[in-house]
């Protein structure tokens, strides 16, 4: 998918929900009974629920792999249960160089079939750029996050004074293959998100953080806003909609928090034009 196809399904659905697909065993309904092919009916169930109201789908590779083998399986089939027309993000947030680099992008883009995965970028440019090396893909940088971790390292500058999240945005433009690059920065600090955008006005930004952690959907619109891109946001959503219900209606009650916060999103889009 690339980018006019990606504003184009933001158009037509009128919405730019990322649905985060990170099962945890121990929120799930119990009915569903345990193991690896009850996570895999609890995310076909929140998938079927929501694929209408979604444009994007982003399990956490760290709750599959926490499953053994048998998660890489769900992981794969969780992935191809995604339909066409949705990005699938494939959140493993590698940072490695050279071969094992290449070989983490061939592993999700080749094996698992994500059209995108997340980048830790502090290793640099040979740690990014196998992942753009895939034409037809999307790669992912870690920009600025919204843990509290986040005030260690991205937050602190250069003798100049520059942060390392701007720096990340400012060198990893000369990538070969930058046109192909999206960036992750936190819903919870929308003064942030505003100067990101400022930084990468042409660029997708996959924003974690609304629900659950604190975030106000209505802020990120208004900080982070693209208008030559339909908005140019893809703000994931997780817990607060995976787990709205624990019961048997558990897919139901997904599918109505997705389609609340689809009707904000089609407020912001009207509104902006």
């Amino acid at each position: 998918m690339d980018v006019q196809q990606l504003v184009k399904t933001i158009r037509r659905k009128s919405s730019f929900l990322c649905v985060g697909l990170d099962p945890d065993p121990a929120k799930m309904p119990r009915h569903l009974g345990t193991g690896a092919e009850a996570v895999l009916r609890f995310n076909r169930s929140i998938i079927d629920a929501t694929a209408d109201l979604a444009v994007a789908y982003k399990p956490n590779v760290a709750f599959y792999e926490a499953m053994g083998s048998e998660g890489w399986d769900v992981l794969s089939e969780t992935l191809s249960a995604i339909p066409e027309g949705c990005l699938r993000i494939a959140d493993a947030k590698r940072g490695d160089i050279g071969n094992t680099a290449t070989r983490y992008a061939k592993a999700a883009f080749e094996q698992w079939g994500a059209d995108a995965v997340t980048v830790a970028p502090y290793m640099g440019r040979d740690s990014v750029e196998p992942f753009l090396a895939f034409e037809d893909k999307w790669t992912i940088l870690l920009a600025a996050t919204s843990n509290p971790g986040a005030e260690d390292f991205e937050f602190h500058g250069s003798e100049q004074g520059t942060p390392l999240w701007r720096r990340v945005l400012e060198v990893s433009r000369t990538y070969s293959g930058a046109e192909r690059l999206m960036y992750v920065v936190g819903a919870t600090r929308p003064e942030l998100l505003a100067q990101c955008r400022a930084a990468a006005p042409d660029r997708f930004l996959l924003v974690p953080g609304v629900g659950a952690q604190g975030g106000s959907l209505e802020q990120v619109c208004k900080a982070g806003w693209a208008e030559s891109l339909a908005g140019g946001l893809l703000v994931n959503v997780g817990r607060s909609l995976l787990y709205a219900s624990d019961g048997e209606d558990f897919a139901e009650a997904a599918r109505k928090e997705a389609h609340r916060i689809q009707g904000a999103m089609s407020t912001a889009l009207a509104s902006n034009g």
